[in-house]
C-alpha cells in the first residue's frame, strides 16, 4: 500500500483502491541524460509540499542576477463529463531579477503549491537552468550540471532512488483549494478569501503582477549552456545577426512559432513586419548550417512542427518574396516562397503597393 507517511498536497487526493496495492511512495529524486543530449539531464523529485518553498528559495540562488517565472494553469473550469477537456495555457514572465521574482511569487507559493490545477517553475536559459513543479506536484529540472543539483537535493533531505514511485503512477484525482472545507485547511491557507483561494482569480494576478505572456506548450525544447554558447559563436559570425547573439536563442524561436500561429488566424502586421518575421526563420537556418550534427538535428527537431504549419498557411507558391541577398543559406528558404492566405488589411495594401498582385 502506499506510504501512508508521504504527505500529499491539497490538490492531489490518490483513489481508496491504490490502498490495496504494495506501492512504496516516498520522498526522492531520479535522473537520466535528455534524449539526444550528452550534456543536459532531466531530474525527476517526489518531494513533500513543506519542502517546496526552500528549495526554490536554494534553486533561485543558483540562477543568481535573472530568472523568468513559468506558470501553467487553466483558463476555463474543469469539467470531468467533457469528452475533450481543456488543455492548461502555459505563460512565461520576461527575464526579471530573481529577488523581484521570489518577492512577487511568495505571497501565492502556499496556493501554488496546493492547488491541483496549477503548474509552476523558475528558469534561465542563459544558464541552461529551470525547475518546474507540475499539476502532478512533481518536481522536474532540466540542468547540464547534474552534481550541483544532486547536492541541492541533498541539502534538503531528499534522497536519490532509482526505483522511484510518482503521483502519476497511482490513481489519482485532482482537487481545487475551494473543494475543501474551510475549517480543514491549513492554517496558512485559512486566511485567503474564496476568491483569493480561487485559482482562476489568483493566477491571473499573479500573471498580470508578473507581465506574463502566453506559450505555445506544444513546442517544448532545452538548450544547455553549452549548445547556447556554441549558437552564439555561429551568429557572432555573420555581421547581421551578430545582434542577436547575446539574446536568448529559445526566444527567437518561440518568436518563430508565435508568428506561425498569427499567420494561422491572420496576420495584422504590415509588409516590413512581415519580413521581419522571416528574418527570424533566416537566423535560425543560419545556425542551424553551422552547429555541430547533434545540435543541428535538435534545432531541426525543434523547428519542423512549426515549420509544417507556415507551409500550411502559404498560397501563391509560384511567386516568391526576396529573400535578404547579404547572406547565404544551403537550404531552399520556402519561407519566402507563396504569401500567407489570411491577410490583415495592412499587409494586403502593401502587397497591392509592392506588386504581389499582378499578373
Amino acid at each position: 500500500m502506499p506510504d501512508i507517511r508521504f504527505n500529499f498536497p491539497l490538490g492531489i487526493a490518490p483513489w481508496g483502491s491504490e490502498k490495496n496495492k504494495r506501492r512504496w511512495l516516498r520522498e526522492g529524486y531520479d535522473f537520466s541524460l535528455l534524449e539526444n543530449s550528452t550534456d543536459s539531464y532531466r531530474f525527476t523529485a517526489m518531494v513533500e509540499p513543506h519542502r517546496i518553498p526552500s528549495l526554490f528559495r536554494s534553486f533561485a540562488d543558483i540562477l543568481k542576477d535573472e530568472a523568468f517565472f513559468i506558470l501553467e494553469f487553466y483558463r476555463e473550469e474543469q469539467d470531468a463529463s467533457l469528452q475533450n477537456p481543456p488543455e492548461p495555457q502555459l505563460y512565461y514572465s520576461p527575464y526579471l531579477p530573481t529577488g523581484e521574482v521570489l518577492e512577487i511569487i511568495t505571497p501565492y507559493l502556499t496556493r501554488l503549491i496546493h492547488e491541483g490545477f496549477v503548474g509552476f517553475g523558475l528558469a534561465n536559459n542563459h544558464s541552461g537552468l529551470e525547475l518546474f513543479y507540475s499539476e502532478e506536484k512533481l518536481l522536474t529540472c532540466f540542468t547540464e550540471n547534474h552534481l550541483r543539483i544532486t547536492d541541492l537535493f541533498h541539502q534538503h533531505g531528499v534522497p536519490f532512488k532509482q526505483d522511484l514511485i510518482l503521483t502519476s503512477d497511482l490513481g489519482h484525482d485532482h482537487l481545487s483549494l475551494l473543494c475543501h472545507p474551510r475549517h480543514l485547511l491549513p492554517a496558512e491557507l485559512k486566511k485567503f478569501s474564496e476568491r483569493e483561494l480561487d485559482y482562476l482569480c489568483f493566477c491571473e494576478e499573479l500573471a498580470d503582477a508578473l507581465d506574463m505572456y502566453p506559450v505555445e506548450d506544444g513546442l517544448s525544447f532545452f538548450l544547455s549552456r553549452k549548445e547556447q554558447d556554441a549558437i552564439r559563436e555561429r551568429l557572432e559570425q555573420q555581421p547581421a545577426f551578430a545582434p542577436y547573439a547575446e539574446e536568448d536563442f529559445g526566444e527567437l524561436l518561440l518568436s518563430w512559432d508565435d508568428f506561425v500561429q498569427e499567420c494561422e488566424v491572420g496576420f495584422e502586421g504590415d509588409l516590413d513586419e512581415y519580413h521581419h518575421c522571416l528574418k527570424l526563420r533566416d537566423i535560425i537556418q543560419y545556425v542551424i548550417e553551422g552547429v555541430a550534427k547533434n545540435l543541428q538535428d535538435k534545432l531541426v527537431e525543434i523547428v519542423a512542427e512549426p515549420d509544417s504549419r507556415f507551409r500550411s498557411t502559404l498560397s501563391d507558391s509560384r511567386k516568391r518574396l526576396d529573400p535578404p541577398t547579404d547572406i547565404a543559406l544551403r537550404a531552399d528558404r520556402f519561407w519566402y516562397r507563396g504569401m500567407v492566405l489570411k491577410q490583415g488589411s495592412c499587409l494586403r495594401r502593401d502587397l497591392i503597393r509592392f506588386g504581389w498582385y499582378q499578373p
